[in-house]
């Protein structure tokens, strides 16, 4: 897409899932000229952006390379990424080429959650008590001086992937290896890369923020679904501007205490808390965007754009963050029914779709094998529908219709 000369330069690094994150690149277009960093030749990117570097790979040396190359070459005034393996890339290039972000240091404390932890617990905030371990002998010994349940997690990994909730030590003994053994590039390789935290029984929500200038601005608030236990996949959100949490001084005050001792000074950032008996705990936080099409949600909820926000303070400006609209927008995930699932073909049935449906997408072609979780965490997903209604039970109804509406054959 021919971008004009006067509109800023932003460096995008990696671009994710077309489905998941075309939206934000359609908006982010419209006002700078998007020059991405990849490490494949861009496909259906070209639409968007202005010119495209491909590097051998996404490693810090090979972005900043790159980065230096292309500010050598004409201005460029911001950078960003959405994708959780390349937030600390994208912040090392911020500070090689002088431009507006948080220190890399404070994106990869998000990053690690190890170090997400170690920095909260040395400001007295809440959060779930915890133990790093390395072994499985080292994790049953923590989850016994933390008590059953725990969950298990990776150190650095996303998407909630080999997060797990184990009842006892049976259960640790089974489950440990899916948390130790998931791959994260771009990480170091920990001697102790897994942490056991104290399970907190309570409803989990996420808050997508702006971040400018060290003011932290909650855009969009999320409640969750979570299936397939003992994992936590998320099974669906529910996503507003307008939802009274926000508005909750304590939760605006644990929000802003806990960037402010991360460090975390400008950008986007998704928090993810559980809502316990003593007020809100930390479960993590990230530096990007939110995944599962949250942001897209609470676009589409409020009027107000994730994408030219976090464009925006990447590039030192201060971000519009006024809404147009009142809604609640929600996102339902199907899933195969059994393991090593033969695709036919999967579709919905528009005719039984209601009204507030705002998109129903097949996420899986003809001849895919696909499995839910465990074995098919995140990539098992085979469909999404989206919704738009003034309310919570009227955006789960007609979510709950879009899913009797998948017509799914299988091989």
């Amino acid at each position: 897409m021919a971008q004009p000369d006067h509109k800023p330069l932003l460096l995008l690094i990696t671009t994710g899932l077309r489905r998941y994150r075309e939206y934000l690149l359609r908006s982010i277009c419209t006002r700078y000229r998007v020059h991405l960093i990849h490490s494949v030749e861009p496909t259906w990117e070209l639409e968007y952006v202005a010119g495209a570097t491909v590097v051998r790979d996404t490693g810090a040396e090979n972005v900043v390379a790159a980065a230096r190359q292309i500010a050598a070459q004409q201005r460029v005034t911001g950078v960003m990424s959405w994708h959780e393996e390349h937030i600390v890339q994208a912040a090392l290039v911020a500070e090689e080429l002088g431009l507006p972000g948080t220190r890399a240091e404070a994106v990869w404390r998000c990053r690690d959650k190890f170090q997400t932890r170690t920095t909260l617990a040395a400001e007295g905030l809440a959060q779930p008590a915890f133990m790093l371990v390395g072994t499985a002998e080292e994790a049953m010994t923590a989850a016994d001086k933390l008590g059953y349940p725990v969950v298990v997690k990776p150190r650095a990994a996303g998407g909630s992937q080999g997060v797990t909730l184990v009842h006892d030590a049976a259960e640790l003994a089974d489950h440990f290896a899916v948390s130790r053994d998931v791959v994260v590039t771009d990480t170091p390789d920990y001697e102790q890369g897994v942490l056991v935290e104290e399970y907190l029984d309570a409803p989990e929500i996420s808050v997508d923020s702006v971040v400018y200038r060290g003011r932290v601005k909650p855009l969009f608030l999320g409640r969750k679904d979570v299936g397939f236990p003992p994992f936590f996949e998320e099974t669906g959100h529910l996503v507003s501007h307008a939802d009274p949490l926000l508005g909750d001084p304590e939760l605006l005050g644990a929000l802003e205490a806990i960037h402010a001792a991360l460090g975390y000074t400008d950008g986007w950032t998704h928090a993810e808390l559980r809502l316990t008996a003593q007020g809100p705990k930390l479960i993590e936080v990230n530096g990007r965007l939110g995944g599962d099409m949250i942001p897209y949600l609470g676009m589409r909820a409020s009027g107000i754009d994730p994408g030219l926000a976090a464009a925006a303070v990447a590039c030192g400006e201060e971000p519009a963050t006024a809404a147009s609209a009142t809604s609640v927008a929600g996102v339902r995930f199907c899933y195969p029914p059994e393991n090593d699932t033969l695709i036919e073909s999967v579709e919905f049935d528009q005719s039984a779709l209601p009204p507030e449906i705002d998109l129903a997408l097949p996420l899986v072609e003809r001849g895919d094998v696909v499995s839910p979780p465990r074995k098919g965490l995140i990539d098992g997903r085979i469909a999404l529908a989206t919704a738009v209604a003034p309310q919570a039970p009227e955006c789960r109804r007609a979510l709950d219709h879009a899913q009797r509406a998948l017509r799914l054959r299988v091989g």
